[in-house]
């Protein structure tokens, strides 16, 4: 018998808060406390109990009672539910003027990096995939947080999947995968599943990966970005002491374009800039050797000396590099002495050298 949604909703709905939690909506359904609720074809299922930060610490026996509940059910499987907190805004001091609470540093990690790009299809997710496994390759302590919440694409790429372990509902514990520590969003719910989020949730998912997540003892955290300029870049810049950014783009002029809206918007926040990319820069033809440059050449080196910011790597266009991303073993793990992985291992030494990572 499969488990249906429904049921689960209705066990959870006899579930009974305790006094003065939920607005007296009596039970964590009506509350809307019920989260990111997610039903695998083996039984699994996970979700998250949702609540405010003063009442969350009395919430492990309602966490407990719902997890019991739902493993009571015919034909559940492994259960999980994870119980978070969000702060309500503290209210305000009439006596002094209020101090503004800027961005934080990690606990254990000591740089916080983020790859952006203006616009998507320029391989950003690749890049940081195949560049946080060089890092790591060169001895570096690495944490990957795949922060495109909309298209998760990490844990395809770094053959990651599974459900991320809380055994506190509290802490959430990432996965680890070719020296590389991560945390997606893709582990929260079904490859096919689409994140239907307003700002608010994005902000809030943004800041319990950042925060809650036990990261340990990091040289860096690359943090991979959705495209464009919206709500995730802006709370990332707002909440975490970032080290700086790279651009990521191809040469063509459309995608340049956007690279330049991204560059500015990290201007505004404050946070520097600490180089560009150029990828798909080249292709050799598998069959002559020909060079060919697909999407135009040179353009993001001219863009970053206008600038006045290093041009950090041309990186390839190769069937290779997307074949070994879509199987889960980037090239610099599946291929280590291909010339297209030791170019990655050369933007990454360049990192090192550079005092970036």
């Amino acid at each position: 018998m499969s488990l249906q949604r429904d049921a689960v909703l209705a066990a959870l709905k006899a579930l009974e808060l305790p006094p003065g939690v939920g607005a007296g909506a009596g039970d964590p359904v009506s509350a809307g406390m019920i989260r990111a609720l997610n039903l695998g074809e083996d039984g699994a299922v996970r979700f998250v109990i949702e609540a405010d930060a003063a009442a969350a610490a009395t919430l492990e026996p309602l966490r407990a009672a719902a997890q019991a509940a739902v493993e009571a059910l015919p034909g559940a499987g492994k259960v999980s539910v994870v119980l978070t907190a969000h702060s309500a805004p503290p209210a305000p001091d009439l006596g002094r003027p209020a101090a503004a609470k800027g961005p934080q540093k990690i606990p254990g990690v000591k740089r916080i990096v983020a790859i952006a790009s203006g616009k998507g299809g320029v391989g950003k997710s690749t890049v940081s995939a195949n560049l946080a496994v060089a890092l790591a390759a060169e001895g570096r302590r690495v944490g990957l947080l795949d922060a495109d919440v909309f298209g998760p694409s990490q844990p395809r790429m770094l053959g990651v999947s599974g459900r991320p372990a809380s055994p506190d509902g509290q802490t959430i514990l990432p996965l680890r995968n070719h020296g590389v520590t991560l945390m997606s969003v893709g582990l929260m719910t079904r490859e096919d599943e689409a994140v239907v989020w307003r700002g608010p949730m994005l902000m809030g998912a943004l800041q319990q990966m950042l925060t809650q997540v036990q990261w340990g003892q990091l040289d860096i955290l690359l943090v991979d970005l959705p495209p464009g300029t919206g709500d995730v870049q802006m709370t990332l810049a707002q909440k975490a002491e970032l080290s700086g950014a790279i651009i990521v783009s191809t040469p063509q002029d459309v995608a340049l374009l956007d690279a330049r809206k991204g560059i500015d918007m990290f201007a505004k926040m404050g946070v520097k800039i600490h180089g560009m990319i150029e990828n798909m820069s080249t292709h050799i033809c598998s069959q002559c050797g020909h060079e060919e440059h697909t999407f135009g050449h040179g353009g993001v080196r001219a863009e970053a000396e206008k600038l006045g910011v290093p041009l950090l790597a041309e990186l390839p266009l190769h069937l290779e590099i997307r074949k070994a991303a879509d199987g889960g073993a980037p090239i610099v793990a599946s291929a280590p002495d291909s010339p297209q992985a030791q170019a990655f291992r050369a933007l990454a030494r360049r990192l090192i050298d550079d005092g970036l990572a």
